[in-house]
């Protein structure tokens, strides 16, 4: 019964200390997920973003494709309070056709619409 204890802690134990989380300072936040295999196709204008928080995830350790439901590398969702607004997702050569102008453009009327 000790021997079942102990390993049921230690499981609870390890599951926890690698639970993936990411947090954000602001209430709408725009994460990148990519892998570092394609990180040449990284979205380079992510930070210059306004009124908002970024994230770049790489997606190469954990589980944050299966969490996210991530099929393309690079995709930026947009979260709203920590639940999902708007997703863009890459083209089939894995590079972004979003461009900053729609991203921003979307944020500026989700705030809008908070008003």
């Amino acid at each position: 019964m000790k021997k079942i204890l102990l390993i049921c802690l230690l499981w609870i134990t390890y599951n926890t200390s690698n639970a993936q989380t990411f947090t954000c300072d602001e209430d709408i936040c725009v994460v990148e997920f990519n892998a570092s295999w394609n990180s040449a196709n990284n979205v380079e204008w992510l930070h210059k973003l306004s009124d908002v928080g970024t994230k770049r995830i790489m997606i190469d350790k954990g589980d944050w494709q299966k969490e996210f439901s991530i099929v393309v590398t690079p995709t930026i969702i947009i979260f709203v309070n920590g639940k999902e607004s708007k997703r863009y997702q890459a083209n089939i050569m894995m590079q972004m056709e979003a461009k900053q102008t729609d991203v921003q453009d979307k944020i500026d009327e989700i705030i809008m619409e908070e008003f």
